[in-house]
Parts: structure tokens; C-alpha cells; sequence
């Protein structure tokens, strides 16, 4: 197996018939990034690439101009254009992608634009994390699970993002356990002074640990909230506490920050 392309230890495959059916985009993209941070190391874990207009508007705009006949299109063209940017930045530690599941035809086969966007910019493939959102309405959940199986036999990492908003929730915790699980923002904000949020924050914290997943902490605000999420044994965060999303940039994060958030 070459270490550099670990999708080389199961057979490459030519995009299915219905890869080729969806219709083009006919707008551009481009990707912004925020850091992902591990407090364990005081560093930056990776980035998440975040979908943006060509003039830097949100995600919310590029959605609202896609198509269904244009949803399997539009999960390509993020991905390529996030692994294309990501190299050009010279990115280092992972860089998480968000796909959609109801994009995802034959999972061997669709992967096979990414894998070439990887190996075309030389971006090492095994710090690809594919993360797609609970709160996303699945169509088939048996279907997200074998798309997380192949993408895991393939050397990625798997990230489950909203936890705790959505569809899939537990059903999908007994069928596959994701490498992460990201908490829903709705539970992250003002957890320390929030009973109710607390109790689920620390229930979901104790089912990730026993099913072997790493908690991240998404939508992270405050250096009150980081300190009650990180007592509670969590060490990945992301949030404006960190770093916003800056378009076709990498922001880093001041060391001074994490004297202040993690004090002697």
C-alpha cells in the first residue's frame, strides 16, 4: 500500500453511470477556512473547508442556488476546489470536507474526482476528514454508513457535524461509530451556566468515549465555555474563539489565547 494514497489498498474504480448525470453549476465557488484546534497539543489540529460565493458570500447563499440536478455536481466541485485551494494555502494537519450523502451514488465510484484532486495537488489523502451533518435529512441511513465504511477502509477520518440537531443521532452511533463526533452548536452555546445542556453535552461526551470517538466542540465562543467543554475531558474545538473562517486564507491562533483559556 503506498503510505501517501491509502485508497491504493482497494481497487480504483471509473465513476458510475450516474456520477455523469447531474447537471453543471453554473456559478463559482470558493472555499474559506477555519482552524480546528487541539488543546491537548496548544496547536492547530486542521481546517474546515467552508463553501463561499465567488465574492466571499456564506454558505447559506451558495446552497440556495443549487439545484437537485445539480447536488451530486455541486459535492464534487467543493471537494476538488477544497483539496485544489487547501494545497495551494500549503495547508498542514487535516482538512475536513463536508459531503452530502444523498450525492454519494456507489461511494468506490464517486470517490475516484477526489482521490485524483489529491493526488493531482499532492495533498496526502490520509488527512482527508469527510464530515457530513446529522441535522442534513439523510434519505437512507444504511447508505451514510456504508459511504462512512468505505471512506474509513480508504484511510480517512469520519466526522458526524450538529450532533445532537438532527436525523440520524443515535441510530447512527449503533450502525458506525464516526472517528468524530461535533457537537451542535445549540448545545455548545453558554453551556457553562446551562443545566439542561450541560447533561446532554456530558451524556453525549460519555457515549463518544465508550464508543472510542473524539468529541469536538463546534461554534466555541468564549473562554467560559471552552473551559466548561475541555473540564469535561473534550480537546478539539472550533469556533470564533479561535479563528473565523477567512476566505482562501489559514488563520492562526495567538499562543497568548491559550494562556488565557488554559491558565497555569
Amino acid at each position: 500500500m503506498d503510505p501517501a494514497h491509502p485508497s491504493s489498498s482497494k481497487a480504483d474504480a471509473t465513476p458510475c453511470a450516474n456520477c455523469g448525470t447531474g447537471q453543471p453549476l453554473d456559478f463559482s465557488i470558493r472555499m474559506a477556512f477555519q482552524p480546528i484546534v487541539d488543546a491537548q497539543t496548544r496547536s492547530v489540529y486542521g481546517y474546515e473547508a467552508l463553501v463561499r460565493t465567488a465574492d466571499g458570500g456564506g454558505a447559506r447563499e451558495v446552497l440556495d442556488r443549487v439545484t437537485p440536478e445539480q447536488l451530486y455536481r455541486f459535492d464534487q466541485t467543493c471537494r476538488v476546489k477544497a483539496i485544489e485551494t487547501a494545497a495551494r494555502l500549503r495547508l498542514q494537519g487535516y482538512l475536513s470536507i463536508n459531503f452530502l450523502p444523498n450525492a454519494v451514488y456507489e461511494p468506490a465510484n464517486c470517490i475516484q474526482l477526489t482521490l485524483q484532486a489529491a493526488r493531482r495537488h499532492g495533498f496526502p489523502s490520509e488527512r482527508l476528514i469527510f464530515e457530513t451533518a446529522e441535522s442534513e435529512q439523510v434519505l437512507d441511513v444504511s447508505h451514510l454508513t456504508r459511504i462512512f465504511q468505505d471512506y474509513r477502509e480508504r484511510g480517512f477520518l469520519t466526522a458526524v457535524d450538529d450532533f445532537g440537531a438532527g436525523y440520524a443521532g443515535l441510530k447512527l452511533l449503533a450502525d458506525f461509530q464516526p472517528d468524530l463526533i461535533k457537537l451542535d452548536i445549540a448545545l455548545v452555546r453558554d453551556v457553562h451556566r446551562n443545566p439542561a445542556r450541560q447533561a446532554i453535552v456530558r451524556g453525549v461526551v460519555g457515549i463518544a468515549t465508550e464508543l472510542g470517538c473524539r468529541t469536538l466542540a463546534e461554534g466555541v465562543e468564549t473562554v467560559e465555555e471552552f473551559r466548561y467543554l475541555h473540564g469535561l475531558g473534550i480537546t478539539l474545538f472550533q469556533g470564533y474563539l479561535f479563528g473565523r473562517p477567512l476566505l482562501e486564507q489559514l488563520g492562526q491562533v495567538d499562543p497568548a489565547l491559550w494562556n488565557q483559556c488554559l491558565p497555569a
